[in-house]
């Protein structure tokens, strides 16, 4: 009972740092972005194996998750802030560490409010940030 305690204490206090470390980007979830029509990005973390991308032409996203090509739809409203993958698919390969994608896509479908500031893009699950790229060429 006791290490559950200190199991969840620990849960707690982590998330409360995640969620301040978020500070800036996440003041501004839910106001109005600059449009991410026809823009390329790349994972800004640090993942073993192939930088996962989001390519966002109009209403279709594709890119790679690390692994497989991937592409599907998406519904970005720049007066809100609103964004949502839906429709998703993506080749079959096998890969050494297929983890990464798994959660990579994950993060996408969940996603549902975006901010950009300057080059950087951030993914957001309401005030959860799930995902940081960088611009790319």
């Amino acid at each position: 009972m006791k290490n559950l305690f200190l199991s969840l204490s620990a849960a707690a206090v982590l998330a409360s740092c995640g969620a301040m470390a978020g500070g800036s980007s996440s003041s501004k979830v839910g106001k109005a972005q600059p449009s991410l029509s026809n823009t390329k990005w790349a994972l800004a973390d640090n993942v073993k194996g192939k930088i996962p991308t989001l390519n966002i032409e109009g209403e279709k996203i594709s890119g790679n998750g690390g692994c497989n090509n991937y592409f599907g739809t998406a519904k970005v409203d720049p007066a809100t802030g609103n964004f949502s993958a839906g429709q998703m698919g993506s080749t079959r390969m096998a890969c050494d560490n297929m983890s990464v994608e798994k959660n990579f896509m994950d993060m996408v479908g969940k996603a549902n409010k975006y901010v950009v500031s300057g080059n950087v893009l951030e993914l957001y699950q309401d005030n959860l940030l799930l995902l940081k790229f960088n611009k790319a060429e």
